[in-house]
């Protein structure tokens, strides 16, 4: 009898692409510098495929545009006496970055860019001062 590795042959591109997606974001954590890297261990870095609809219309996201990263949660800045933990997340939208950055090296770049910009608002750093600070 041959034996076949389980699961469709078909879904082992797709997950190689996870992986590799995977990999660019655990590369862009590994190079946040201290220390701003310890606000790392306050939120939850999540990948999901695109955004919901929820998060495109709470975020007035239009038909044309996209997000490539999203923060929910209480910013730092934000935090008092009487702050209840509830959890921060960092959400990154692979096919988005993957659709607009083809070239391996660009989207590695703004995987990076993205966590960046969005452990910022974790930070309290709003986008207009990204701006200023090149990080848009």
């Amino acid at each position: 009898m041959a034996k076949r590795r389980r699961g469709a042959r078909t879904a082992r591109p797709a997950l190689r692409r996870h992986r590799r997606f995977e990999d660019l974001v655990d590369v862009a954590l590994a190079a946040i510098p201290p220390p701003f890297v310890d606000a790392l261990d306050e939120v939850a870095i999540v990948i999901a495929d695109e955004p919901t609809d929820d998060q495109r219309r709470e975020n007035d996201v239009g038909p044309d545009e996209t997000l490539y990263g999203l923060y929910e949660g209480v910013p730092r800045t934000e935090w008092g006496a009487d702050w209840a933990p509830i959890p921060n997340r960092i959400t990154l939208f692979r096919l988005p970055l993957e659709e607009d950055f083809a070239d391996p090296g660009d989207l590695a770049d703004e995987v990076w860019v993205t966590v960046v910009h969005e452990l910022a608002h974790h930070l309290g750093i709003d986008d207009d001062r990204l701006h200023e600070l090149g990080v848009d």
